[in-house]
């Protein structure tokens, strides 16, 4: 029986600690703050995002002024092309021909550039905004005494009373005041 008594009071040590530490984790106190309105109402961000739209509308822009003449130019050298019936062009046509292909080219290139440089802008913009938010999701949660902070769109219901999106974006607007719009040119790649 002493034996029995022994390998309870044992087995009762051993599980003890286990019960004590799963008994010592705080409650989850949780926080939720919907991103996309803080992303798109802070006033840094709405600067941002209007320089981007301009970037966005002068790149259509280029685009139609390139379109029209290379349009007309290539309907051009098609009508030209249908009139041989299958005869070969003569050296002016694939001259004009060669030359229209060249234009094409470097407008495509021109576009790419424009668009590569608007996501390349657009990335650095959230970056900058990634950078900021992680001290501050910090400072409301400590402020508000939260331990988790989810956003609210992987939330299915929530209490406006732990809604913590004017305390975020109202921080972000004082430690982000303005946002860079230009993404820093590239490094060239280094050879081997």
């Amino acid at each position: 029986m002493k034996t029995l008594l022994v390998s309870a009071a044992l087995g009762a040590a051993l599980i003890a600690p286990g019960v004590a530490s799963a008994q010592a984790m705080p409650s989850a106190v949780v926080a939720v703050v919907d991103l996309e309105r803080v992303t798109s109402n802070c006033n840094a961000c709405k600067t941002a995002n209007a320089t981007l739209q301009s970037q966005v509308n002068a790149l259509k822009s280029r685009q139609q002024a390139l379109a029209g003449p290379l349009n007309t130019e290539g309907q051009s050298i098609d009508a030209a092309a249908k009139a041989l019936n299958g005869k070969a062009p003569d050296a002016a046509l694939q001259a004009r021909a060669k030359a229209y292909q060249t234009k094409l080219q470097n407008a495509q290139d021109e576009i790419g550039r424009q668009e590569e440089q608007i996501r390349r802008n657009t990335a650095y913009i959230q970056k900058q905004i990634v950078d900021k938010l992680g001290p501050i999701y910090q400072q409301v949660m400590t402020r508000r005494g939260a331990n988790i902070m989810l956003e609210t769109g992987s939330t299915l219901a929530t209490s406006n009373s732990i809604d913590v999106t004017n305390d975020v974006l109202a921080a972000l607007n004082t430690a982000l005041p303005s946002l860079a719009t230009t993404a820093p040119a590239q490094s060239a790649p280094q050879g081997r």
